[in-house]
């Protein structure tokens, strides 16, 4: 699952990088996962639980968390909506992006201008469709495992159909298919393992070699994508190189 699972290093960096910027994705998160649900009932509602834990952690100002909140009960009449974006980098490298906007025509504009810059372009909805597959993924701290191995881990969770479980520099995924999500996360919560980050992700189901001039674009147009606070989330298929990379 390593090359497949877009490398942990590279998600590793990414989420550090997620992490220090603006609150805008984290308020974001929030008002999705109540938008999505129709509820902010934290018990019931996991998306919101772990994005409400990413505030915290943040130190994202309660106010502006209750205000997405509403947002995304339609309280406050800002109607906020879901957009992906599918097209290609240099040397024909996918990249898929989730967006949440309350101006599709701003959002649009910025993703094409993002790819015109790198070399890319923007492909019509559904181009990728075959290359990605969409998962649910786990991230779990390999000291917040509860002493329990992987494979103590993948006997706990036999019963919901689970592909894999791995352990990769300091972390443990899992992944599953997406219908198993609620039934993974509440497992894990009884087994009392703090899930570092969790969701529905799309893998790439073969990742691309490029040239290093085109590794530096790819990574510079990924970049320039996460940056946008409409956007949050962004996947490709690129092949993790170390060498490129330092």
């Amino acid at each position: 699952m390593g090359r497949k699972w877009n490398n942990i290093k590279m998600k590793k960096a990414a989420q550090d990088k997620a992490r220090s910027q603006s609150y805008t994705k984290i308020l974001r998160e929030i008002l999705m996962a109540v938008k999505n649900s129709g509820h902010a009932e934290v018990e019931s509602n996991f998306a919101l639980k772990i994005a409400l834990q990413k505030a915290k952690d943040n130190n994202v100002p309660r106010d502006n968390v209750d205000k997405a909140i509403k947002k995304g009960l339609g309280q406050d009449g800002a109607v906020v909506e879901e957009i992906n974006y599918e097209g290609y980098g240099l040397d024909g490298v996918a990249v898929f992006i989730e967006a949440a906007t309350d101006n599709p025509t701003r959002t649009v504009s910025n993703v094409r201008s993002y790819f015109n810059k790198y070399g890319g372009s923007l492909g019509t909805p559904g181009c990728l469709q075959f290359v990605f597959e969409r998962k649910a993924m786990f991230t779990i701290k390999e000291e917040d495992m509860n002493k329990m191995s992987t494979d103590d881990l993948m006997m706990e969770l036999i019963d919901f159909n689970i592909d894999d479980v791995e352990l990769e520099d300091g972390f443990v995924t899992v992944k599953a298919p997406t219908e198993s999500y609620h039934d993974v996360y509440k497992k894990l919560d009884a087994l009392k393992i703090k899930i570092e980050d969790s969701g529905l992700e799309r893998l790439p189901l073969n990742t691309k070699e490029v040239t290093k001039e085109s590794y530096e674009k790819i990574q510079k147009l990924i970049d320039v994508l996460e940056s946008d606070d409409d956007v949050t989330k962004v996947y490709h298929n690129l092949e993790w190189n170390e060498a490129f990379a330092e």
